[in-house]
C-alpha cells in the first residue's frame, strides 16, 4: 500500500511539472517571441527555450531533491536518467589505454568546446565526416567521463561505434566512492601492477536520432544490443594485438534499461569484459 501511494505521489508531480511547464509555454514564453517576430521563429524560439534551457534546469534542480540510487551497472544523463550500461573494463595508464585504441583503429573524442561544437555543427550541415566528434557528457562515479573513443560506420554518417571510459578512483564527490569501490573489488584479483588503473567503458552505438523523452531535446539513437559493442572493442584490440589478458566477470545479472530517447531501449547481459593491456 505504502509503495502504490508513493508512485502515485510521483505521478502526481509529474503531473503537477508537466501543467506548469504547459503553462510557462502557453502563456509566457511563446507570447514573448510572438510579439517580436514572425510565427515561424517564434514557435523555433519557444522549442529552444523549453527544450534546452528551462526543462533542463527544472530536471536538474528536482535532482537536488530526489538522487535515485542503484548499483553502478550503467551511466546516467546530467539530469540523472539512466544511460549505457557498463560492460567493458580496461587495465593500463591512460596512455596506455589512448595507444590501445587508436592503434586498433579507434579515434579519441575531441573535449566539447565552443570550437569542436562549431566543427560539429558544420560537418553536420555539410554532411562531411568529423572522427573525433565530442561526445554528450555522461557520469558515472558523480563525474563526466574522462575518455571517449568513437568509429564511423562505413556510409552513414548519423552511425558510429563508441564508448565512454571513467578511471576507477575517488576523485569525484564522496558519495559516490562506494561506487567506485564495488567495480574495485570485482576487478582487484585482475590489477598485475600498483601503477596501472582500471578503468570502466560503456560501449554502444548510434543509429540514428529522435527526440529525447523528458524535454524533447534532439539526441542520437542507440542500438539495444549494447554486448556486441563490447565484443566489437575486444575483437578490434585483439586484432591489433594489444590485450595480454581478458577476464569476463559477472556484475549483475542481464537487465533491460529504457533509453533517454523516445521508443529506445537497452539491453545488457550484466556481465564485464576487463582486458589487461599490454606494456
Amino acid at each position: 500500500m505504502n509503495l502504490f501511494l508513493i508512485h502515485l505521489a510521483k505521478r502526481f508531480l509529474v503531473l503537477i511539472v508537466g501543467v506548469i511547464v504547459v503553462y510557462i509555454t502557453v502563456w509566457l514564453v511563446y507570447p514573448f517571441f510572438d510579439k517580436r517576430v514572425s510565427i515561424a521563429w517564434a514557435l523555433l524560439a519557444t522549442y529552444v527555450a523549453m527544450a534546452y534551457i528551462i526543462l533542463p534546469a527544472g530536471m536538474r534542480a528536482l535532482r537536488l531533491f530526489y538522487q535515485p540510487k542503484h548499483i553502478p551497472l550503467y551511466s546516467v544523463t546530467p539530469d540523472g536518467f539512466a544511460s549505457d550500461p557498463i560492460n567493458i573494463g580496461l587495465i593500463g595508464t591512460q596512455n596506455q589505454i589512448i595507444n590501445a585504441m587508436t592503434n586498433a583503429g579507434w579515434y579519441l573524442a575531441d573535449n566539447r568546446t565552443p570550437g569542436t561544437i562549431i566543427k560539429l555543427a558544420f560537418a553536420i550541415l555539410f554532411y562531411r565526416p568529423y572522427h573525433n566528434a565530442p561526445f554528450s557528457t555522461l557520469y558515472l562515479f558523480g563525474r563526466r567521463q574522462d575518455l571517449g573513443f568513437e568509429v564511423g560506420v562505413e556510409g552513414h554518417l548519423s552511425h558510429r561505434h563508441h564508448v565512454r571510459f571513467w578511471a576507477c578512483n575517488l576523485h569525484g564527490p564522496e558519495e559516490f566512492h562506494q561506487d567506485v569501490r564495488f567495480w574495485r573489488r570485482l576487478h582487484q584479483p585482475y590489477l598485475s601492477s600498483p601503477k596501472r588503473q582500471f578503468w570502466v567503458g560503456a560501449a554502444s552505438k548510434d543509429i540514428g536520432i529522435a527526440p529525447i523523452r523528458h524535454n524533447a531535446q534532439i539526441t542520437h539513437m542507440i542500438a539495444p544490443d549494447t554486448n556486441a559493442e563490447r565484443e566489437l572493442i575486444i575483437e578490434d584490440l585483439q586484432k591489433a594485438d594489444m590485450v595480454a589478458s581478458i577476464h569476463t566477470i559477472s556484475a549483475g545479472r542481464a537487465y533491460s534499461l529504457r533509453n533517454r530517447a523516445l521508443r529506445g531501449s537497452l539491453n545488457s547481459d550484466g556481465r564485464l569484459a576487463i582486458c589487461e593491456l599490454k606494456n
